[in-house]
């Protein structure tokens, strides 16, 4: 069956670093699309980037220029570097498949000083 693993989650300061990994398995993962979502308290869950299976990658404007989604197809792995955290991007952080059919558990981002 489908699975989706996600980790890297954790506390860091504001202005600091994270990088969250999802490990996809039972899917033609170098053709899927896939995307990281994300639910903040209170609000609805968003995405925030979403890469094709060629690699071509799209972004929330309020992660634009801090966060970048990549893929080892390789290692049917999708990434999100997250540089220059706000307290705002704190929230549960989830990949799925583009088509949004397949979830991952969420990983926890917590930004705080």
């Amino acid at each position: 069956q489908v699975q989706l693993v996600e980790s890297g989650g954790g506390l860091v300061q504001p202005g600091g670093s994270l990088r969250l990994s999802c490990a996809a398995s039972g899917i033609i993962f170098s053709i899927t699309a896939m995307g990281w979502y994300r639910q903040r308290p209170g609000k609805q869950r968003e995405l925030v980037a979403h890469t094709t299976g060629g690699g071509i990658t799209n972004y929330a404007d309020s992660v634009k220029g801090r966060f970048t989604i990549s893929r080892d197809n390789a290692k049917n792995t999708v990434y999100l570097q997250m540089n220059s955290l706000k307290p705002e991007d704190t929230a549960v952080y989830y990949c799925a498949t583009g088509n949004g059919l397949y979830w991952g558990q969420g990983t926890q981002v917590t930004v705080s000083s």
